[in-house]
């Protein structure tokens, strides 16, 4: 097959008419762009150009590729500009999993600045909420990274953003107490979450350790929907505080003693240039609480 090389010394001998300016156009001596014009001439099994007295000129076989060799060799440039342009972080394709209560609070403000510094990169977002959904997405290359809680099978690249806190929320009335049990918590109505919500599970297995069993009252796949649920009197929820927005109505409390869970990002390519950008600006914002949701977890009733 021809070389890209030998195309292209094809293609200056034909805008030059002049195989000496040609080689002195592509900084290779004569003796180098003729070897490259005889490898493509046996390669096609045909000359390609036709000596002259003075210069040289394309044969029919010439002309016949020459319009096609252009192509190529553009085609090449491309792929090098293109290539250097997601090296720099210009442009390209992320493909995002990300827990659904950590799309708002974590993501969207990275995404927001992505959007605005990088508008040739193309972003999409897949939610869900379950981890290891999440880590079977990335470890079969249907996303690029996963942003969550850490999931229970992980062997690929982990970079712990944070740590969060879980919270008991309930509706803002009758003075609740400014710090809960997971047994206070399993004594009332609990709105808890379906059971393909990993998070869910995770709760049953941390509140079995301390004695105690959570009994839903009502159920949700979301942890956004079970703080709203909680906010309005269904029960009280055990929610992550990223799912938790600066307007929330209801009551925050932690929890005695307190529940923490790490937020990662996982990645199968994390020298791809795009991944490590994102990465290094998710690990540099962090996990943070909203500011009213902090005063209420300081706040002593």
């Amino acid at each position: 097959m021809p070389t890209l090389r030998a195309l292209e010394c094809l293609i200056a001998v034909l805008d030059s008419g002049s195989v000496t300016e040609a080689a002195a156009r592509l900084h290779l001596s004569q003796p180098a762009l003729s070897h490259q014009i005889a490898a493509l001439e046996r390669e096609l099994g045909t000359p390609v150009l036709e000596r002259l007295p003075r210069g040289v000129r394309a044969t029919a076989a010439g002309r016949a590729i020459a319009a096609d060799a252009r192509a190529a060799v553009a085609a090449a440039e491309r792929v090098v500009a293109g290539g250097r342009a997601v090296a720099a972080g210009a442009t390209g394709q992320l493909r995002i999993a990300c827990a659904d209560s950590m799309s708002a609070s974590l993501l969207a403000p990275v995404l927001r600045v992505w959007h605005r510094r990088r508008p040739e990169v193309r972003l999409t977002l897949s939610e869900l909420s379950s981890a290891d959904a999440m880590a079977e997405m990335v470890a079969i290359g249907t996303a690029d990274l996963a942003l969550g809680p850490r999931p229970s099978r992980w062997e690929g690249h982990l970079v712990v953003i944070g740590t969060e806190e879980i919270v008991a929320v309930l509706p803002d009335a009758g003075k609740p107490p400014a710090a809960m049990t997971l047994a206070d918590v399993a004594e009332r109505p609990v709105v808890h979450y379906h059971p393909d919500n990993g998070l869910g599970a995770w709760l049953d297995e941390v509140a079995a350790g301390r004695g105690v069993a959570l009994t839903a009252a009502t159920r949700t796949r979301q942890a956004t929907t079970a703080a709203q649920l909680a906010a309005a009197g269904l029960g009280t929820a055990l929610v992550p505080t990223s799912a938790l927005t600066v307007t929330f109505p209801g009551a925050v409390r932690s929890l005695r003693p307190p529940l923490t869970r790490e937020v990662v990002c996982l990645t199968s390519t994390p020298g791809d240039p795009l991944v490590r950008r994102f990465l290094t600006d998710l690990h540099r914002r962090g996990v943070s609480v909203p500011s009213p949701i902090a005063a209420q977890l300081t706040a002593r009733q």
